[in-house]
């Protein structure tokens, strides 16, 4: 492999599902998946600003869309809600890293392969992830609702009446905890399951007990990949979206290279899919 794959630590469980096997990572290791990320993003600047900026455009049509229905109060709880659908936008950046990994040609064309790739598992947990984000949002007016005497705040007093306002602690603490919940299962079934159906020939189920077994073994190092991302992309989101075009790409790449220090695939007995585009 080129310059882009991690060293992966030896110690290693017995082949799992379909011979996949999940490593034990013992020690943080956000510093060097991002390192290796950033070193995608450096290869491949504009595939990864295309998206970025995609993201950054999407944010934009989202606040204005509510702005214009008159729901302002939504632009917190949809701004944590993306990091629950950023998995299924990063697709085309995993078949990026996996592209220069395997050593092939790589365009913004090619890196749409990666929707291309069991389309239909992809799919699937698609509209889980979909699912959830829609409940979080849901979740949120109902909370809205429910410290706001059946009301939400108006746009002139939002701020005050969300972080300063008598009930605001405890109305932030309990969307927090809320919210945490769903980001954390959504994170489980996610931070393998994606790549590896990129990647291998598998079926959405096999992927998500895989994803949710290698986060239970790995818990404590990726909660905090779970803190990392979760930062990285507040941070993207202050400069009135615009960092999202730097922060998203990054993270993307580096998700698969944590997923590629997680996930053994040596032994697998799944075909590791390789269509090309022209």
């Amino acid at each position: 492999m080129n310059d882009t794959t991690i060293e992966t630590p030896d110690n290693t469980v017995e082949p799992g599902q379909n011979g996949i096997v999940i490593r034990t990572i013992t020690t943080d290791q956000s510093g060097a998946w991002l390192q290796a990320g950033w070193r995608d993003f450096k290869r491949t600047p504009a595939i990864g600003l295309a998206y970025g900026a995609f993201c950054v455009l999407a944010g934009w049509l989202m606040v204005l869309s509510i702005f214009r229905t008159g729901q302002p109060y939504l632009t917190l709880p949809l701004a944590a809600g993306f990091m629950l659908l950023a998995p299924l936008i990063a697709v085309g950046l995993y078949e990026t890293s996996r592209r220069l990994e395997m050593g092939e040609n790589v365009t913004l064309w090619h890196s749409l392969n990666g929707f291309r790739r069991n389309p239909g598992q992809i799919g699937a947990i698609g509209v889980v992830l979909m699912l959830f984000f829609l409940a979080w949002t849901r979740i949120a007016m109902l909370l809205f609702a429910l410290f706001y005497n059946g009301t939400v705040p108006s746009l002139d007093v939002l701020v005050w009446e969300t972080f300063f306002s008598r009930d605001a602690i405890t109305f932030l603490i309990t969307g927090s905890i809320i919210g945490g919940g769903l980001a954390v299962i959504v994170f489980a079934i996610s931070v393998v399951s994606i790549p590896l159906l990129v990647d291998r020939d598998v079926d959405v189920i096999t992927a998500v007990i895989i994803s949710v077994s290698a986060f239970r073994k790995n818990w404590k190092v990726l909660i905090g990949w779970a803190a990392v991302i979760a930062i990285l992309s507040a941070c993207g989101m202050v400069p009135a979206l615009f960092g999202l075009a730097i922060t998203t790409p990054l993270l993307g790449y580096s998700s698969w290279h944590a997923y590629r220090e997680i996930i053994d695939v040596s032994q697998a007995d799944v075909a590791r899919l390789r269509r090309q585009v022209p």
